[in-house]
């Protein structure tokens, strides 16, 4: 198609040296509208150029002053209402300076055109209209509005769902509640092995065999949902937002910028956003040596109760463009094409709005501890959570590589700030939606937690945040019921209820097993009546399923090196044991505490599945001549 001269002349006073005559020029016109981008952005992304020359250059050639940054606006300025989730779509900004008002935008390759058309037409618009980088709106808009997106942080969940929130609905007297009931469920356990064995010991059964069951079910081998038999072209692809929260995770910020820089997905299209909390200045100061790729955006979250990760993604939320938008941790290293294969399930069925990938440690045989971790995860993601979609059921998202419709996402609220939990809570939210969350065969590569100690933290918080997730959608059963239907509200009892009690409970049943071995030797072990029998069952398919749905899991991602291993799981069970009772107390005193997993922390090399050799950054692709 042939070009008018006119942007032609554009994109060569942008590019100058990148190009060095008008056929060249059409080229990269042609390529940039074959991808479906703007060729200002194109221009940025694939020459190395970066938004903030390219915006100058335009600015220049348009005759319009041009600043990489807009002034703030003074405290007290009136300035116009903007509705905060849509405040990643604005790009200008009108701010008065020195008495004038000057309006700032970023406008694209048309706009400039037309900026350029009609300067000479209408003189007085170069002396209001400053042209600034995209990434210069975006910074302007979180400074004048940290306070509404702070509000919205916290509160936005709690106006769309009416009070049905950690920060809303847990009081103390719930709370406490709650943990006698856990107390009380384990002095049963207590019980039933010496009084009233023919009650006590069917209704412990019924809360220990339940979810063992559910997980022996799921251990049968399915075939994970692989994609659609084509994968979208760069032209077809959708814009895509990856957030990544951080907390004093200066050190894994090279390792991110490696692992974001191998996605397959056309740069143009791909905006990855640091959010990090502003007490962290060696995170800030590593994010910011990254920020002349223009794929790269950082969010400074202001600090502010409560100190938790969904509470920093939900303030960076509404600043994000993307049509999709996945969340990776500090540790992650996706597949290169995990991005291009999510966009592309969703574009073939649109009933899906979360896409949920595997997480797999890849040190996982750096100890004996991070074995059992591995082996839990390979269970967990690759034969639990896609059998829990496969029966339309509740699916607990994992805390990482979570795919959204971003237009989902920001509809239901976000995650609930005040949840530790907040992975687990969305899916449950997104199932009392009518929505549909499913995992998806592309893999994550995480860190195993190295030690005791950095393992039961992390474990306590997990914990925690399923009895905030169980106590909030319990609160009013009614409601649940009528939202997700008695099938599901059953399979929710099983599986968060479940999975909470049996934490306590299995290791206070063994406990008990153990204490007849001894008092009565082998003797005591065999089945003398119906109770006895009875604990024989619980201890079949409780362990049995757990074991059995974990070595399916290794299985899965052929990891036997892992199996020797498991046969410590009941010492594993153990210290789920304590870690749910330790957030049992938290839950009481501390319900909103977040406790830090610190990454970097393997021996082992964190390469994951990136290219040996990939180069720290991506070289251009365009068009020189």
């Amino acid at each position: 198609m042939l070009q008018r001269s006119d942007e032609v002349a554009l994109l060569r006073a942008v590019l100058l040296d990148n190009c060095v005559s008008d056929n060249v020029a059409a080229l990269n016109l042609g390529d940039a509208r074959r991808v479906g981008v703007d060729p200002l952005d194109y221009c940025a992304h694939r020459f190395g150029l970066g938004n903030k020359l390219v915006w100058q250059r335009a600015a220049h050639w348009a005759g319009f002053a041009y600043s990489d940054v807009i002034p703030r606006q003074p405290r007290g300025e009136e300035t116009r209402h903007v509705h905060i989730e849509r405040l990643g779509q604005i790009r200008t900004l009108r701010v008065n300076v020195l008495g004038r008002e000057v309006l700032f935008g970023a406008p694209g390759f048309a706009a400039i055109l037309n900026l350029g058309a009609g300067r000479w037409e209408r003189p007085d618009l170069a002396r209001r209209l400053c042209i600034v980088p995209p990434e210069a709106i975006d910074t302007a808009l979180t400074l004048r509005h940290d306070a509404d997106l702070m509000d919205e942080a916290r509160q936005g969940l709690t106006r769309r769902w009416g009070g049905i929130t950690a920060s809303t609905a847990l009081p103390k007297s719930a709370r406490w509640s709650f943990v006698m009931v856990l107390v009380a469920l384990v002095g049963l356990v207590m019980a039933a092995g010496t009084t009233g064995r023919s009650v006590l010991l069917p209704l412990v059964a019924a809360l220990l065999v339940a979810p063992g069951m559910l997980r022996a079910i799921a251990a049968l081998p399915r075939r994970m949902r692989a994609g659609p038999v084509r994968l979208l072209a760069d032209w077809e692809l959708p814009t895509y937002s990856v957030m990544i929260p951080l907390r004093d995770e200066a050190a894994m910020v090279p390792l991110l910028h490696r692992a974001m820089s191998a996605l397959d997905y056309p740069p143009e299209k791909l905006e990855v956003r640091f959010v990090v909390e502003s007490r962290s200045p060696e995170t800030i100061a590593a994010v910011e040596r990254l920020l002349d790729d223009p794929r790269f955006r950082l969010t400074i979250v202001p600090d502010a109760p409560p100190h938790t990760k969904p509470k920093a993604l939900n303030y960076a939320l509404p600043l994000t463009h993307g049509d999709y938008l996945v969340v990776y941790d500090a540790e992650d290293v996706p597949e290169p094409g995990q991005l291009r294969l999510a966009a592309s399930l969703f574009a073939a069925e649109p009933g899906i709005a979360c896409l949920q990938a595997e997480l797999v440690p890849d040190n996982a045989d750096e100890n004996v501890l991070t074995a059992l971790f591995a082996g839990e995860y390979a269970g967990l993601f690759g034969r639990f959570l896609p059998a829990l979609a496969r029966w339309n059921l509740p699916v607990p998202l994992g805390g990482t590589s979570n795919h959204f419709r971003s237009e989902v996402l920001k509809q239901i609220g976000g995650w609930d700030a005040a949840n530790v939990t907040e992975d687990a809570d969305l899916g449950v939210r997104l199932r009392r939606r009518g929505l549909r969350a499913e995992p998806f065969a592309s893999r994550t590569y995480e860190e195993a937690p190295t030690t005791l100690s950095a393992w039961m933290a992390q474990r306590t918080r997990w914990m925690k945040g399923w009895m905030q997730t169980y106590l909030v959608h319990m609160l009013a059963p009614r409601q649940l019921i009528r939202d997700i239907g008695w099938r599901a509200f059953m399979g929710f009892q099983v599986l968060v209820g479940g999975m909470i009690f049996s934490s306590l409970l299995h290791t206070v049943f063994a406990g008990a097993l153990i204490a007849r071995l001894i008092a009565e030797g082998p003797d005591g072990l065999l089945p003398r009546d119906a109770g006895d029998w009875i604990s024989a069952l619980v201890l079949v398919l409780g362990y049995g399923g757990t074991g059995a749905i974990v070595i399916s899991g290794i299985a899965h991602i052929s990891a036997w090196r892992l199996l020797a291993a498991q046969a410590l799981l009941p010492l594993y069970w153990v210290l789920h044991s304590i870690a749910a009772a330790r957030a049992a107390w938290e839950l009481i005193e501390r319900p909103s505490y977040w406790a830090k997993t610190t990454h970097g922390q393997t021996r082992k090399a964190r390469n994951g599945a990136l290219p040996k050799s990939m180069p720290l950054t991506e070289p251009a692709r365009s068009r020189t001549g």
